[in-house]
């Protein structure tokens, strides 16, 4: 049973400076609620109740989210404005939190490297904020259908999309053999490659289940593109060394590390979910 869900939040957010010069980049909000926020709701609803959070410097308004304001909530006490913190007041309640530091940004492998501290020996979920994934209230969230999957199948599993091969630079990009219902048995996996060397258009998006092995191999895993320490090369050696499987997902994403991506976002929030509930 999978408990804890991996945040690794201690990016520095440059595609939205001057905003996130001193707000993280996590604190964005989508209209009125945080990105990081949807995320930690997404595995509290998946029954990931263990919050793990890899931060970094500047990020203490992350950990202050998931705290209670006594100032605030004395001072909003028996006002209309009360009902506005139900939602984060329901994740306080449900979610337990911890935090380590990641204290050189050297890619999405370090980072979950270092939230081993947090896991320990035990399977557990990733979610990355940058990746907004919206679900119908009568459909399950994504991390809750891998959820799903991983008690069936027992490996590392990645969600993935079908993306245009002009926005394949963008992201590891997986192929291998399917197995029904848009789920793939991994066979290679290669991080931002060129259009013409894209072994397809299916993208690796920011929802991962990873068996604890995987800090082993990212342990002995060599720095790759930029530099950094990719997570998906780790995950190409344990799919050479057992399985790993691609699952394409039921619901919508957004991609909230971009700008357009975080409007778009921002107004089907508005149209489709904050103006129903407000009304």
């Amino acid at each position: 049973m999978i408990r804890k869900c991996l945040f690794p939040v201690a990016g520095y957010g440059t595609r939205f400076l001057p905003a996130t010069k001193s707000m993280p980049k996590e604190m964005l909000p989508i209209v009125n609620k945080p990105l990081v926020q949807y995320g930690v709701e997404e595995a509290i609803n998946a029954d990931l109740n263990e919050i793990a959070l890899v931060t970094g410097r500047g990020k203490r308004a992350i950990a202050d989210h998931f705290d209670i304001s006594y100032e605030l909530e004395n001072q909003i006490a028996g006002s209309s404005k009360e009902r506005y913190l139900d939602c984060i007041r329901n994740v306080l309640e449900k979610g337990t939190f911890m935090m380590t530091r990641q204290r050189e940004m050297k890619g999405l492998g370090h980072a979950i490297l270092t939230g081993e501290c947090l896991v320990g020996d035990e399977a557990f979920g990733v979610i990355l904020s940058d990746d907004l994934c919206l679900n119908n209230e009568d459909d399950e969230g994504v991390m809750a259908q891998m959820v799903k999957l991983y008690n069936q199948f027992r490996c590392s599993i990645v969600a993935i999309q079908e993306v245009p091969l002009e926005e394949i630079e963008k992201y590891g990009v997986i192929a291998g053999e399917e197995m029904g219902d848009g789920l793939f048995r991994v066979s290679s996996m290669v991080e931002k490659p060129k259009p013409e060397d894209a072994p397809t258009n299916m993208a690796v998006i920011g929802r991962y289940i990873l068996t604890p092995d995987i800090f082993d191999i990212l342990r002995e895993t060599p720095p790759g593109k930029n530099g950094e320490v990719q997570l998906t090369d780790a995950l190409m050696t344990q799919a050479q060394n057992g399985c790993v499987l691609a699952y394409k997902f039921r619901g919508k994403r957004f991609d909230c590390g971009s700008v357009p991506g975080f409007i778009e976002a921002t107004n089907y929030v508005y149209e489709n979910i904050y103006a129903e509930g407000s009304s």
